[in-house]
């Protein structure tokens, strides 16, 4: 799991609170994390595999949205598996692991091992966070018509500098001037805790609204077709507009219990004495959160992969070699239902005796199109044959 908490304990002289739940049941949460991040990684994986009948040496020129998609799901491999090899350290030498507790010591690799391990971890979620934010950012420039595969390389540059500016900047304000004399009061903490989040309430708060509008801007695009609003054009919107919804979904349910356990790690160290008994109720919830966030936020990976794509099967395809593309043979039939999630070029997809003429209409087709084009999963397969393409 991701929590700043873990770059704390690798100070001697940690907080009551973040020594409460790194010492409580450790086994059983690192089993939890290795298991929960296991899970993801293999599933995550298996959804990105090219499945039988398509074939990736041949795939349409991907858009800035689905090269932001792959980043994502990049970016949630690594650090589950981060998360698995800190974990496994963590269960299988216990007594190396103790001497992170050792004030007067000689042996750095502990502490260095600690602290790696905790940075790896951030940075790939933070990384994370920043590319949804992207995408939501992106998402909108599409429809507006202000953004394409020119600007992925501006999306590297803010994503990775920012990720790896706020982790260095929390470590070395949370670590200053030395490990054994972090977390002497508040100012060397809450620098770090607030650019540890900073980026994920950043998609909390921002990604619901630039969506939204986005939303707003595609039904605009699809009136201004046309000069009507059918029903096709009201699938195509809803389709899209489920899209972000599952998206925000996943992440909601997915860091949510950071934030709550966060809240209630903070409240207890306020308190003369978090072993009161007026607050075990809050050690309780305190306690059952952080063994949630084991178990949500290495699944994040997957259940990315699910909004994204919807479920691509089983049948994975590991021959390499060219083949043709089933929507190239195929004239009034759709995608098999276990092809890899592949980017569909919208404007091939359009009927030709529907095609728009004008250079205008190309440009709406190509900005929704960039929107629909990674959602295969379904009734929302949009293909030579949908009727929400007949319709245009």
């Amino acid at each position: 799991m991701a929590s700043p908490r873990l770059e704390t304990y690798c100070c001697p002289n940690r907080d009551a609170a973040t020594q409460l739940v790194m010492n409580f049941q450790p086994e059983v949460f690192c089993g939890v994390c290795i298991g929960s991040a296991s899970v993801s990684v293999l599933l995550t994986i298996l959804q990105l595999l090219p499945k039988k009948g398509q074939s990736l040496w041949k795939m349409p020129k991907a858009s800035s949205s689905s090269t932001i998609l792959l980043l994502i799901s990049v970016c949630d491999i690594l650090g589950g598996l981060g998360i698995i090899f800190r974990s496994t350290v963590w269960l299988g030498f216990p007594s190396f692991i103790a001497n992170i507790s050792v004030v007067n010591r000689t042996d750095v690799w502990p502490s260095a091992f600690c602290v790696g391990s905790a940075m790896w971890i951030q940075l790939l979620y933070s990384a994370c966070f920043w590319w949804l934010f992207c995408y939501a950012v992106d998402s909108y420039l599409v429809v507006r018509r202000s953004a394409g595969l020119s600007t992925i390389v501006l999306y590297h540059m803010m994503t990775w500098g920012l990720a790896a500016m706020l982790c260095v900047e929390g470590i070395a304000l949370l670590y200053y001037p030395s490990l054994s004399s972090c977390e002497n009061g508040l100012e060397h903490a809450i620098p770090h805790y607030i650019t540890t989040y900073a980026p994920l309430l950043l998609v909390l708060v921002v990604n619901p609204i630039l969506f939204r509008r986005t939303v707003s801007a595609v039904a605009s695009l699809l009136k201004g077709r046309q000069g009507i609003y059918t029903e096709n054009e009201r699938r195509l919107g809803t389709e899209i507009q489920i899209r972000f919804f599952k998206i925000m979904l996943v992440f909601v349910i997915c860091w949510s219990s950071n934030i709550i356990n966060e809240s209630l790690l903070f409240y207890l160290e306020m308190q003369p004495d978090i072993n009161e008994m007026p607050l075990k109720n809050i050690r309780s919830s305190a306690l059952i959160t952080w063994i949630i966030m084991g178990v949500l936020n290495p699944m994040q990976g997957f259940l990315f992969t699910l909004a994204f794509y919807g479920w691509t099967g089983w049948r994975v395809d590991l021959k390499w070699q060219k083949r043709e593309i089933p929507w190239e043979s195929m004239s009034s039939s759709t995608v098999d239902e276990n092809a890899y999630p592949s980017p569909v070029n919208y404007q091939s997809n359009i009927h030709d005796s529907k095609k728009v003429s004008t250079s205008d209409g190309q440009q709406t087709d190509e900005a929704i199109g960039m929107l629909s084009e990674d959602n295969t999963s379904g009734d929302a397969r949009l293909t030579r044959s949908s009727p929400i393409y007949q319709g245009w």
